[in-house]
């Protein structure tokens, strides 16, 4: 019961905040984003964890909502990047390998985007990497899911 106050008391918030910068402009989008609020609560506890704890080397799955788009890197292996809220108060930076999965062409702010990859510890809420297969087999799979489609 307490969870589920305290779930209930973060959505709201979270609603208002982004009323107020007008982010969301219709209640069935209020609506929408405590849904996703309250589902990436549930699913980033080890996530969470992992930052708190200061761990990396980990896999993590789970899902957040895009707060902004960061400048493709084209140097080297070739990533979109872009920031993930997955908690309130805790955003991570997506790092997606383009050279080996499809690019995420239509993503925009407020997008929700399901993960499963690597987590790498930083003082700014941590970094997710390898969301894409593993052409060598000596590393796990990851992908990311945006809108019903799976790039990995």
């Amino acid at each position: 019961m307490k969870k589920l106050l305290i779930l209930l008391i973060t959505g709201v918030l979270f609603a208002v905040e982004a009323y107020q910068q007008q982010d969301i402009s219709a209640p069935e989008d209020i609506l929408q984003d405590f849904e996703t609020t309250k589902k990436a609560a549930t699913d980033n506890i080890a996530l969470k964890r992992a930052y708190k704890q200061e761990q990396s080397d980990l896999q993590v799955q789970g899902s957040g909502i895009v707060v902004k788009s960061v400048r493709d890197d084209l140097k080297g292996s070739r990533h979109q990047k872009f920031i993930l809220r997955v908690a309130p108060g805790l955003t991570v930076l997506v790092a997606h390998n383009i050279d080996l999965a499809p690019k995420i062409e239509d993503l925009k702010k407020g997008a929700t985007v399901e993960f499963n990859g690597e987590y790498e510890w930083n003082a700014r809420g941590g970094v997710i990497h390898w969301t894409h297969k593993n052409p060598g087999n000596y590393h796990e799979s990851g992908w990311l899911k945006h809108n019903g489609r799976t790039y990995q």
